[in-house]
């Protein structure tokens, strides 16, 4: 098996359908990220190993409108940030690839679709070599049991013409590869595979057309089986990591059906979706973007999203995610996101950059894997010459020299750390936990302290309204009005418990860890924390306070209370058993929160933090050695998670807050944390086992392959052997329960997403 990709000819045959983008077209498929910054994905089908994407982020690096390019190999994309200067066209970036060696496409909706017809080409070039492998063998065997010399002859022809095309047709995906890399004066995994091939099979010809005892053809027909071997398991690896990315897209409808104005309908692509356009959802359908219903009733099946398999309800005024599917009746939602920031947008991105990232190990293996590529060369050019100078057998120094080439290929060091992170990423995918980049695993293993925020976190973040302390009805509904602004936890409660008042309101703004402050008329109005609407504390009459203020004058305050999350006394005990140690750090009253702490059992608790109170928590946390894990939602928090060593949230937190994090949970269940500690911590072992694996293989093979004790076709074996090794180590993370938080039909996601696709 070898690090680098399948299918090169293959790939390039498909890329072929999708036309060249001038410049406009380029344009129109950038995304504008503001300040004069652009972004677009381009697909790279012929990308194949670390040494093709360092070529190709180092020539795009090299040009001034570049600022940013990252190549992701298993969806053979690169994503570019680039600026648009005068005089500087896009399509300078197409050009930039291709004087690489790498062409460029614009994506398609059907490119990752087609890497089947790579995995068909590749079993084709599978059965044909395993078929003339065989049959060679059939006649070697003669051979080797003492057959007369013009026997020997006749069988060594008869396997030519078996071998010849066999190794022509098998190979085609190594050498077109090589010769790609060699002509654009770069080196990778595939050029001295298809060097030892093509010696196998020339120095057997001239062995056979001399009358030599000797030939090779059943070492190079087998040699390039066994390759194909590893190049397949590789290839479907890859893929089944990509297919919980795949499957997510196949949920997104690529067309809605939009409720105009006039009162008319219109199918309309997805990407034209904007914030308050109304789109009709029939039943069966899944929801395109993230929305709120305005008309109909229906039941929806929310799996996907939150984990739990019974249908909720769908009213006016609730808001459901993307993907959530709609069950019975009609329905008409009001967008509140665009597609491409719609849940499954979202996730889909998160899922990506997780393989997409650079993690510390896999720099390390990348850098490897990119010197080991001429020492290969180096060696077997090293042991060729030391094998004529002591024995002068040229034909022994090129077998010896073959083999060198052949088990020296660093692939089981280059699958060492993306075999770990893509399975290890997809298992925490199927239990409701995405992970933005595989960077965060290696940090998340490392993690000795744990701090939680309060509300929405070790609670479920849906606090109530237990009574109003002070103030009239009519101040209340000016609370509930306010609270609409507003999508804390708290002012959600509030928005709830009572009518809101018809007013204009007129500029707002939320101030994280305070509250929210609008203006009506000539009066500023507060809503929030006691001290920040000049209201006096009073927690020890029990809940969380809220209070509403008027020009710095408190009329109203409100009682609410949260209940904890049900598995968050199970989750802090199994932290406890693992020896982390836990904090918890909060913005709400005293009472409130030293409550919480003796019901979960947390000895460290914090209260009446302001954001910057909590960076400093963590700040001295971190200058006391620990490595802190901060779990968070809201805006308030996300200061915090970006100063962690790593970070999570659930999904159901302010967009500032997922944006922060390292892992988002998609479930409704805390145990999501302890299941990701002990995810990273197998990966974080797997991923040195495979080093020392890939270490003690090649002290082992390589100084046998020098010294001649190891054939063409022992190292292929060999070489092989070591990468499928790795590959099984690292699926070893796929054994184990699934998180205790989730039923085994609702956490294989990857299942179910295939089982209804959208039309």
């Amino acid at each position: 098996m070898t690090c680098c990709a399948p299918g090169v000819e293959a790939a390039a045959d498909l890329a072929s359908e999708v036309p060249e983008a001038d410049d406009d077209l380029l344009r129109a498929a950038s995304r504008n990220l503001g300040d004069g910054k652009m972004q677009i994905e381009l697909a790279v089908p012929d990308v194949h190993c670390a040494t093709c994407i360092t070529g190709i982020e180092g020539a795009l690096g090299d040009l001034n409108i570049v600022d940013n390019a990252r190549v992701n190999l298993s969806t053979k994309r690169v994503r570019i940030t680039y600026h648009s200067e005068d005089g500087v066209p896009p399509s300078q970036l197409m050009d930039t690839l291709k004087k690489a060696g790498h062409r460029a496409f614009l994506l398609d909706n059907a490119f990752d679709d087609r890497s089947d017809e790579t995995m068909r080409q590749l079993l084709r070039a599978l059965a044909v070599s395993g078929f003339a492998a065989g049959n060679i063998m059939l006649f070697s065997v003669s051979i080797w049991s003492g057959a007369d010399e013009v026997t020997r002859t006749l069988f060594h022809w008869i396997s030519a013409l078996i071998a010849i095309p066999a190794v022509a047709y098998a190979g085609k995906p190594f050498y077109t590869s090589a010769i790609g890399a060699l002509r654009h004066k770069r080196l990778n995994m595939d050029v001295p595979i298809a060097l030892a091939v093509g010696l196998a099979l020339l120095l057997s010809i001239f062995e056979t057309a001399v009358g030599g005892r000797d030939a090779y053809f059943d070492a190079s027909v087998t040699l390039l089986f066994f390759l194909l071997i590893g190049r397949t398991a590789d290839h479907m690896m890859r893929e089944r990591a990509r297919g919980a990315v795949k499957n997510l897209s196949r949920l997104s409808p690529r067309n809605a059906v939009r409720h105009m104005p006039d009162g008319t309908r219109q199918i309309v692509p997805i990407s034209e979706i904007e914030p308050g356009m109304l789109i009709v959802v029939a039943a069966g359908e899944r929801l395109p973007v993230d929305g709120m219903i305005v008309a109909g009733n229906s039941e929806l099946d929310c799996s996907l999203v939150t984990g739990e398999s019974a249908p909720e309800l769908a009213k006016h005024g609730t808001e459901f995610l993307a993907g959530s599917l709609n069950l019975s009746g009609s329905i008409t939602i009001e967008a509140t996101h665009p597609a491409g920031e719609s849940f499954l947008a979202r996730m889909i991105s998160l899922m990506e950059a997780a393989e997409g990232s650079r993690a510390g190990y896999r720099r390390i293996a990348d850098r490897a894997a990119d010197i080991y590529a001429p020492a290969v060369h180096i060696l077997a050019a090293l042991a060729f010459v030391g094998w004529m100078f002591l024995s002068g057998d040229w034909h022994l120094s090129v077998l010896n020299a073959m083999a060198v080439l052949i088990i020296t290929c660093p692939c089981a060091l280059a699958l060492a750390v993306p075999m770990v992170h893509m399975v290890a990423s997809g298992r925490l995918f199927e239990n409701g936990i995405m992970v933005k980049d595989s960077a965060a695993l290696e940090r998340l293993a490392t993690a000795t302290h744990v701090v939680f925020d309060k509300t929405g976190t070790l609670t479920e973040g849906r606090p109530r309204v237990q009574r109003q302390i002070s103030g009239s009805a009519e101040m209340a509904n000016r609370a509930a009005s306010l609270a609409q602004f507003s999508s804390h936890p708290f002012s959600r409660a509030l928005a709830a418990a009572f009518d809101a008042d018809r007013i204009e309101i007129g500029e707002t703004r939320e101030v994280p860890g305070s509250g929210l402050e609008a203006k009506i008329g000539n009066d500023v109005w507060r809503l929030g924390r006691a001290d920040w609407c000049n209201a006096a504390d009073r927690s020890n009459e029990g809940g969380s306070q809220v209070w509403l203020s008027r020009n710095d004058e408190p009329v109203a305050g409100f009682s609410l209370a949260d209940q904890p999350r049900a598995d968050a006394k199970s989750t802090i005990a199994e932290l406890k058993r693992t020896g982390i140690g836990i904090t918890l750090l909060s913005g709400d009253q005293a009472d409130a929160v030293q409550d919480l702490a003796r019901q979960l059992g947390i000895e460290n608790a914090e209260s009446n933090l302001k954001p910057q109170d909590k960076m400093d928590r963590i700040r001295a946390l971190q200058a006391a050695g620990e490595k802190v894990l901060m779990v968070g939602d809201g805006i308030n928090d996300a200061p915090a998670l970006r100063l962690a060593d790593v970070s999570m949230a659930p999904s159901s937190a302010a967009d500032v807050g997922r944006s922060a994090a390292d892992f988002v949970f998609v479930r409704d269940n805390l145990s999501a944390v302890t299941f990701a500690l002990n995810m990273a911590k197998r990966a974080d072992r797997a991923v040195k086992q495979n080093f020392g694996l890939a270490i003690v293989y090649n002290m082992i093979a390589v100084p046998l392959a020098v010294m001649g004790f190891v054939t063409p076709l022992i190292a292929a074996l060999a070489m092989s052997s070591s990468s499928i090794l790795v590959t099984l180590n690292a699926l070893r993370l796929r054994l184990g329960r699934n998180s205790p938080a989730t039923k085994p039909d609702e956490a294989d996601v990857p299942h179910m997403m295939i089982a209804e696709p959208a039309e």
